[in-house]
C-alpha cells in the first residue's frame, strides 16, 4: 500500500486493523457521507485522536480501502486466469469477477471483501472525483486501479492485438459492472435488470458489448 495513504500503517497494529474492519462495516451500513471518525471511535472503543494517528481524514481512509480492494481484485484476476490459455475465456472470467457478488476472503480477517465490494459500487468513485485528483495522482495513489486496468487491457489485446482502445475498454468494463449493479438495485429504470435483480444478466450485457466491440473491424485511416 502507498505510504501516502496513511499516517501509520493500520495493518501493523490491532487498533489499526479494527479501524479498517469497523470503518468498512459503518460505511456499508450508513454510507460515506454519514460516516465520521467519532462514530468509528465509539464503535471500536477508542478516541478520535487515536484514529487520526492512522489517517489524515475520512477521505484518505476511503482511498485506502478502495486501493486495497483494487490490489486484492488484481490478485483474484491473476489467480483465476492463471491456468487459462484462451484470452476470450480469460476476459469472460474477468467480467464475471467484476459483475458478480464477492465472497469474504477468510484469509483477511480485518477486511470483509463482500462488504467492501458493495462500498466500491456505491462509494468507490468518490475516492477520485475530487478537486485534488491530479495532486493525488502525482502521488500514485490510484496505482492499484491503474494496474488492474492495465492487466485487463493486456488481455483485451490478447483477444484482438490491433484493437485501438484497450485502456478505455478496460476501465469501461470495470465502471460499467459497478454502475449497472448500482442502477439495478437503486435506479432500476436506468437498466434492463431492475425487475430480475440478476447479476448474470449484467455479465451477459457486458460480454455482449465487449465482444461486439472487439469483433468489429479495426478503424482504417482515410
Amino acid at each position: 500500500m502507498n505510504e501516502k495513504l496513511f499516517l501509520r500503517d493500520p495493518v501493523q497494529s490491532e487498533l489499526g486493523k479494527k479501524i479498517i474492519l469497523h470503518s468498512i462495516q459503518l460505511i456499508h451500513q450508513s454510507g460515506f457521507e454519514a460516516f465520521t471518525f467519532k462514530k468509528l471511535a465509539e464503535a471500536i472503543g477508542t478516541t478520535e485522536a487515536g484514529i487520526y494517528r492512522y489517517f489524515e481524514n475520512k477521505h484518505r481512509l476511503l482511498m485506502y480501502i478502495t486501493a486495497w480492494y483494487w490490489s486484492w481484485l488484481e490478485y483474484q484476476v491473476a489467480f483465476h486466469t492463471h491456468n487459462i490459455q484462451d484470452p476470450v475465456v480469460k476476459l469472460k472470467k474477468i467480467i464475471q469477477l467484476l459483475a458478480t457478488a464477492v465472497e469474504d476472503d477468510v484469509a483477511t480477517s480485518h477486511i470483509d471483501e463482500s462488504l467492501l465490494h458493495q462500498i466500491i459500487i456505491t462509494e468507490g468513485s468518490k475516492a477520485y472525483l475530487t478537486r485534488k485528483v491530479s495532486e493525488d495522482n502525482k502521488d500514485h495513489l490510484f496505482k492499484p486501479y491503474k494496474d488492474l486496468c492495465a492487466k485487463i487491457g493486456n488481455i483485451i489485446l490478447e483477444c484482438k492485438p490491433d484493437y485501438q482502445y484497450p485502456k478505455s475498454l478496460s476501465s469501461t468494463i470495470i465502471e460499467m459492472a459497478h454502475f449497472q449493479n448500482f442502477f439495478m438495485n437503486n435506479l432500476p429504470s436506468l437498466t434492463d435488470f431492475g425487475r430480475s435483480k440478476d447479476e448474470s444478466e449484467i455479465v451477459n450485457f457486458i460480454e455482449n458489448l465487449v465482444f461486439s466491440s472487439l469483433n468489429r473491424p479495426a478503424k482504417t485511416e482515410e
